[in-house]
């Protein structure tokens, strides 16, 4: 769309719909167009920047990291992806999203400029959060991998620390068929002489690879270490941060992901010295819709983004740690490029009754694929026609004492969530 051609979009969902039925193919890899622009637009970011890549636990880790900074004082820009409900939800500048009317500027701005270099709309949407970032007067950038690391977006600007969380199969088709494959994928926003912090308590050898100095991985050069009641310290190298609070988010790997975050920022406390008072504050207050977030509690109804065996093996553990009351439900609905068999072994155990159902768009499989693996691994199931449908039978079957818990991709708990939001039901707290 450039001068000449039909006129630009008027508001934001003008502007999504276009840049969606723009790009045919959803997922294109390479940072030769969106670098291409990028140098167009003449931006200069000199502030500390910290990119996170990795399979699970990325927007956990970016939400410590923004929590503590704020807590310090910081301005900070945060760019997460994908959006449960807005887009708006991707770009946060000082804790707040951005409006619709920055985002159709931004977006305005980068068309302008694109001439006939194709992007996609992830690259695009990209684009257009550092243009904001840029006038936005801020201290610092958090940055969240898309995908893979070596050839996404992000990857065009220069991390100052990479963060690289625990890494697993997914997204095979774009990244490789094996964690060695992946981790040269992700290690791929490290720098020569910058420090890499990775929160793999077992990474790959790809990952430990990289050019980047001082490289810090959990259990060696950094260290969760508990105090009791759910307090806890940070061991870097010889330095100690203790009675650390319980992290606001949910589950053992919160305390690893809040230690990755706590180290990036220690790797950076020339430029962005902060008390450990704030770092206590960020650890307290962070929290993140759709991880482990508790929306009612008779029943007890948790919404978990899980959608990859990696992540339903951390999901089981979590429930396990749940009083054994009532029955166990499952609301699943997966993506059809997802291990379904992979998802349903980590979970088989952990639920008495499943309610599948179908997601919509292009990635989406047969809900009798999940129904097969299901009935393989002796689960019972009913399958349903939408996962709005699901959830609410689910919930209207489900007695007080019993546990239903919704998983298996962003699609499943954002349709949950437009639900909830429609019915008028009181929202819980956010736990991640």
């Amino acid at each position: 769309m450039t001068a000449g051609h039909s006129p630009m979009p008027v508001d934001l969902a003008g502007w999504l719909a276009w840049l969606e039925s723009r790009n045919a193919i959803q997922i294109t890899l390479g940072l030769e167009r969106v670098a291409a622009v990028w140098a167009r637009l003449d931006i200069t970011l000199d502030l500390p920047i910290v990119t996170v890549a990795g399979t699970n636990g990325k927007g956990s880790t970016c939400a410590f990291l923004e929590a503590m900074l704020r807590a310090g004082g910081y301005r900070v820009g945060l760019y997460t992806s994908p959006h449960l409900l807005r887009y708006n939800e991707r770009i946060r500048i000082d804790g707040h999203e951005v409006s619709d009317a920055d985002l159709c500027a931004a977006f305005a701005a980068i068309e302008a400029i694109r001439r006939d270099t194709p992007l996609s709309y992830f690259e695009q949407g990209t684009l257009a959060a550092l243009w904001l970032f840029a006038r936005a007067g801020l201290d610092a950038l958090v940055l969240e991998v898309g995908l893979g690391g070596r050839l996404d977006a992000v990857n065009i600007l220069d991390a100052d620390c990479a963060v690289i969380t625990p890494v697993d199969l997914d997204h095979q088709v774009w990244l490789g068929q094996d964690r060695e494959t992946i981790g040269r994928e992700k290690a791929g926003i490290t720098r020569s002489g910058r420090p890499l912090v990775c929160s793999d308590p077992q990474p790959p050898a790809t990952v430990l690879a990289t050019l980047a100095t001082p490289v810090l991985c959990l259990g060696q050069q950094f260290r969760v270490e508990a105090e009791g009641e759910g307090r806890w310290s940070c061991r870097i190298g010889d330095a100690l941060f203790p009675a650390l609070p319980r992290p606001a988010l949910l589950g053992t790997h919160q305390y690893h992901n809040a230690a990755a975050a706590l180290t990036a920022l220690w790797q950076l406390r020339a430029r962005l010295p902060l008390p450990v008072s704030a770092l206590r504050a960020g650890i307290a207050q962070t929290q993140v819709v759709g991880r482990f977030q508790v929306v009612d509690r008779a029943p007890l109804r948790i919404l978990e983004v899980a959608h990859n065996p990696h992540a339903a093996r951390t999901l089981a553990l979590q429930l396990a740690d749940l009083p054994a009351t009532g029955k166990r439900v499952a609301v699943c609905a997966l993506l059809g490029d997802k291990d379904l068999a992979g998802v349903v072994a980590a979970l088989r155990s952990s639920f008495d009754i499943w309610h599948i159902a179908p997601l919509n768009g292009e990635r989406a499989g047969p809900v009798s694929a999940l129904a097969d693996v299901l009935r393989e691994n002796g689960c019972a199931y009913h399958t349903h026609i939408s996962v709005t449908q699901a959830w609410s039978t689910a919930c209207r079957e489900a007695g007080p004492a019993d546990t239903i818990t919704a998983f298996g991709s962003f699609h499943t708990i954002a349709e949950i969530l437009q639900s909830i939001r429609e019915q008028e039901i009181p929202m819980g707290r956010s736990h991640d």
